[in-house]
């Protein structure tokens, strides 16, 4: 079975669609790699969280910031496709 990604993003902060191009960049990406790209909403204020089944990938808090699409490309790559190259996002 392929993972899925899971963007759970504060809807009351605005942040829909940041989570929405977050998921378009993996999903075109990652098109024959995963499973989904699914966004929900989160009930706790200022959450943007990134998980790769129930692996957490992504926390804002934790991290500092939020993702840049190369950093959240690499680090998923890592996880389920390791060999493979992601071109100009490699340099």
């Amino acid at each position: 079975m392929k993972p899925t990604v899971t963007i759970e993003y504060c809807p009351k902060c605005g942040w829909l669609l940041r989570a929405a191009w977050m998921a378009q960049e993996l999903l075109t990406t990652f098109a024959e790699d995963l499973h989904a790209v699914q966004l929900v909403p989160s009930e706790a204020a200022g959450r943007y969280t990134v998980m790769l089944d129930e692996l957490l990938v992504w926390d804002r808090k934790r991290e500092g910031h939020f993702p840049e699409p190369k950093e959240l490309k690499q680090k998923i790559r890592d996880i389920i496709a390791p060999d493979r190259g992601l071109g100009h996002n490699d340099r």
